[in-house]
């Protein structure tokens, strides 16, 4: 139970996140393929042990999240950026077992440093197809900056190449990854046999309920038998799926022609997706709107007039200082999070495996301060 929770917080649960990972593991054992944290959906480095023991290692998409997987995490660590820095490519090769470079005019530029850092170095292709049901996160769209398409593909400058690395999914399945696979084999297969690996990158929903995990094994184990090339995937979301929540409290309850519960909490600072996806939150005993007896607009406490939850309807009124949990909230939440109108930034803690609560972060007045 979480009652007695300082909030706002997130609650990681140890043994949902390792029930996650298992599933991963599994799949690394079945297709040989190996499986990387997206660190950009998943941080939250004070389960470590856990996701090391299961997993290869991060992908990191800057200098930072690459050197929070090397101070944090133990495996390989791959970083892939639209564009690297000047300031920034020494200490990435440094860090990096893989490197992945957005366009073949950034590959020229770091060509020497990369070879000479003994780094193995990819490009990004862009397939120019994609399954992703929200055009915001969608990598291939029309003008999407991510990746060398085929009419720019240069393949005179592919010496030192050993990877392709493509990005085309959004939480989804293993038939849309094969109908990806299909496009970019017609459209690139002919340099595959050449490379030493080829990652497929994010948006896997693999951890999932439905997941078909065995069409995605097989696609795994036919592309690795075709062209003899070590498979990696990226994973954030289905790291962190389903595996922790948002624990906040109900400030006042007002009334203006429906009843609205402010909270302390925050969709724009704390659960961004729910407003960009957009898409609705579950909140714990908690119904749509009209279902169950007593109905509530869950709102911020910030100034930003849609920052608002949604309608939720409940079986007993809601009274200052009711706890309200929302669900499935550590992916692409606490990675997001900001100090908009110097709202405070949720605690983090962790539900052990032994059914015992640890805070692991509390943040301050000088974290909204500082960053000023």
């Amino acid at each position: 139970m979480l009652e007695g929770v300082e909030t706002p917080c997130y609650v990681c649960y140890e043994e949902l996140l390792e029930k996650n990972l298992k599933i991963l593991s599994a799949v690394k054992q079945r297709s040989g393929a190996k499986i990387l944290l997206a660190l950009k959906g998943f941080a939250f480095w004070h389960l470590e042990p856990l996701v090391s023991k299961y997993l290869d290692g991060c992908c990191a998409s800057g200098l930072w999240e690459a050197k929070l997987a090397k101070e944090k995490f133990k495996g390989e660590i791959h970083t892939y950026s639209p564009a690297f820095k000047e300031d920034d490519i020494d200490e990435i090769l440094d860090l990096s077992q893989h490197i992945v470079f957005n366009s073949f005019s950034q590959w020229s530029r770091y060509k020497s440093k990369a070879i000479s850092s003994r780094v193995s170095c990819g490009i990004r292709i862009n397939p120019q197809v994609s399954c992703a049901p929200v055009e915001l996160y969608n990598p291939c769209g029309v003008y999407s900056r991510f990746g060398v398409t085929k009419d720019e593909f240069n393949d005179t400058l592919l010496d030192g190449i050993d990877g392709l690395h493509f990005h085309a999914l959004c939480e989804q399945g293993a038939d849309e990854l094969e109908k990806v696979l299909s496009v970019v084999e017609d459209k690139f297969g002919k340099y595959i046999p050449n490379m030493k690996w080829v990652n497929f990158g994010g948006g896997h929903h693999i951890t999932k309920d439905g997941y078909d995990i065995d069409k995605l094994v097989q696609l795994i184990v036919d592309f690795r038998k075709r062209y003899g090339v070590e498979v990696y995937l990226e994973p954030g979301e289905a790291v962190g799926w389903r595996c922790g929540v948002l624990v906040s409290s109900v400030l006042d309850i007002i009334h203006n022609e429906m009843d609205i519960a402010i909270l302390d909490t925050s969709a724009e600072a704390h659960m961004p997706d729910t407003l960009a996806m957009p898409y609705r939150a579950q909140v714990r005993d908690a119904s749509e709107a009209n279902i169950k007896p007593y109905t509530y607009r869950l709102s911020s406490n910030s100034c930003l007039s849609g920052d608002i939850m949604g309608d939720y309807s409940f079986d007993k009124p809601l009274k200052v200082g009711d706890s309200i949990i929302f669900e499935d909230q550590i992916h692409y939440t606490i990675v997001k999070n900001t100090t908009f109108n110097g709202i405070k930034l949720p605690s983090l803690a962790m539900k052990k495996k032994d059914g015992s609560f640890k805070l692991v972060k509390k943040f301050s007045y000088e974290t909204y301060r500082d960053r000023n």
